[in-house]
């Protein structure tokens, strides 16, 4: 019989081996647990140094909600606002489909006119690229709604604020905009008076970095940017008309926007910006804002809750001139269109620039009661009305628009009257908020 191989010798290297192995393990274990460790404290250090830098402690109750902002002008541009994806997006959504067509930054796209003109461009093959920063002045969940209707149309919008200059710079680096709509501002004239910081903030401060983006940009883009109707103020002539003084804010944010004029006249004058400025008169519609009297009053009417019908002082009735949507839009695409080019380059200005402002309104003012009267025809629902003297915060008692100059530069024309546009206003909000009122027969089947 033959003897058996020895196996000792064998057993033992797989032995060794196997300890080898462990050994191994153990030490990769150990390294890669070193520098996981290392990665998510500096990771922990580095937030722990931005929060604290955008978190100074202040003892103005009303920079709170800037602090807010601050972190989140970090948090867009240094995190979301980076990588080959994002600024694929950014390029392809800023991309005119059409010959010749613009580029355009529509700066509050998610708000209520931003909207409806980021789609009037985007549908006509204009390159859209929207910027907003869905702050809570009102219902935030309503222009996430917007950016939703925007996002099924193709336009991105890039979730930012006008104050942080290092994102406006990184966008006007990407996308060589031909144009700026810009529509982002504090809204709201009684607001102001509780938070008069945030129009600083949004409607100077922010257009002014605005501005100086723009100026160094290479080309300069053409800018056209809401104004308002309240920088009348205190004009008694009527209709308002662009060459009426405009020196009599009865409201800060009146003066903030007026402060806009001036600012814009000296950007254009230095640095050959080509400014184009819209006062608005009062603009209403579907996806509009809440904090309007016909979309409160809608509102609070379908709930039985009473509302306030104001009188001026001398039991006058206090009217506005309704101007709807669509007709707004035209106005702002008739502005970009007729926009001449910007004649500056690398912040020197290098020829005259063009300078406008216009009228956006409907030229057809309205009582409030008698917009409490179609709606309440169109609601099949009696209001319950008080009629108090209107408090003086900052409102006037009458708007009235003047459009000739726009009418004669880009053939700006309202066609919706007050009745019309409400109809239309009803309709999508019953609709977007899934009421089931004693609406009038037959609204939901109108235009």
């Amino acid at each position: 019989m033959a003897p058996s191989p020895d196996t000792s010798k064998t057993t033992k290297l797989e032995r060794y081996n196997t300890y080898i192995r462990k050994v191994n393990t153990t030490k990769i274990l150990s390294a890669s647990s070193k520098l996981l460790f290392r990665l998510t404290l500096l990771v922990a250090l580095i937030l722990i140094f931005f929060f604290t830098f955008n978190n100074q402690p202040v003892s103005d109750p009303t920079i709170s909600n800037h602090r807010v902002l601050t972190t989140s002008h970090f948090l867009s541009s240094a995190f979301y606002g980076s990588g080959a994806s994002w600024e694929k997006e950014v390029r392809r959504s800023s991309t005119p489909r059409r010959l010749n067509g613009f580029s355009v930054l529509v700066t509050g796209a998610g708000g209520f006119v931003g909207t409806h003109c980021s789609l009037a461009l985007k549908k006509r093959g204009d390159g859209v690229l929207g910027l907003d920063n869905f702050n809570s002045y009102y219902d935030p969940s309503l222009k996430r709604a917007r950016q939703t209707l925007l996002k099924q149309h193709e336009i991105f919008i890039v979730e930012g604020d006008l104050n942080d200059g290092e994102l406006l710079s990184k966008l006007f680096d990407i996308v060589p905009f031909t144009h700026v709509l810009h529509l982002a501002a504090q809204a709201g004239v009684r607001y102001a008076m509780q938070n008069p910081q945030s129009y600083v903030r949004s409607n100077i401060a922010g257009f002014v970095n605005l501005l100086e983006t723009a100026k160094n940009a290479d080309p300069q883009p053409s800018i056209v940017w809401a104004s308002s109707s309240s920088v009348y103020g205190l004009n008694t002539e009527n209709p308002f008309s662009e060459s009426h003084r405009t020196d009599q804010p009865a409201s800060l944010y009146a003066a903030t926007k007026k402060a806009g004029e001036e600012i814009a006249h000296t950007y254009n004058h230095i640095y050959g910006l080509a400014i184009t400025g819209l006062r608005f008169f009062t603009v209403y519609g579907p996806w509009g804002r809440p904090d309007m009297a016909y979309f409160f009053f809608t509102k609070d009417i379908l709930n039985g809750k009473p509302i306030n019908v104001y009188q001026t002082h001398d039991e006058k009735e206090v009217a506005r001139d309704f101007t709807y949507i669509d007709d707004v839009v035209k106005g702002c695409l008739g502005a970009l269109d007729t926009a001449e080019k910007s004649t500056g380059k690398g912040g020197k200005k290098r020829g005259p620039a063009q300078l406008r402002i216009y009228n956006l309104g409907n030229t057809s003012p309205v009582s409030v009661g008698k917009l409490v009267s179609i709606l309440e025809n169109l609601l099949s629902v009696r209001a319950k009305k008080h009629i108090i003297k209107m408090p003086r915060n900052g409102d006037v008692p009458y708007t009235h628009a003047n459009v000739s100059l726009a009418y004669r530069d880009f053939g700006y024309k309202p066609t919706t009257d007050l009745s019309t546009g409400l109809r239309k206003f009803v309709k999508w909000y019953v609709s977007y908020y899934g009421i089931k009122p004693r609406v009038k027969k037959g609204i939901n089947d109108s235009n």
